[in-house]
């Protein structure tokens, strides 16, 4: 899964995958089965901002639930 960085341009199949380093640190620790809170815990940032970062991650690559992102997360070897 490749990160891109703030600026980067991507054609609009690739940026499905295409998540920031936030995005990616947040899903991994989703898929360890981190709640929203134990995340901003450990990322330092609100509870809230783990909720907006879960919400863009299943908008990019169009899952509807956690099970989906853990699936996503596991196939990349996030975990």
């Amino acid at each position: 899964m490749k990160y891109r960085q703030e600026g980067d341009r991507r054609s609009s199949s690739s940026k499905k995958h295409s998540l920031t380093a936030r995005e990616g640190e947040v899903l991994k620790l989703i898929a360890e089965g981190m709640s929203n809170k134990e995340v901003g815990d450990r990322l330092f940032i609100s509870h809230r901002t783990v909720d907006t970062h879960r919400t863009n991650l299943m908008q990019k690559l169009d899952c509807h639930n956690i099970a989906g992102l853990v699936r996503i997360a596991i196939q990349e070897g996030l975990v």
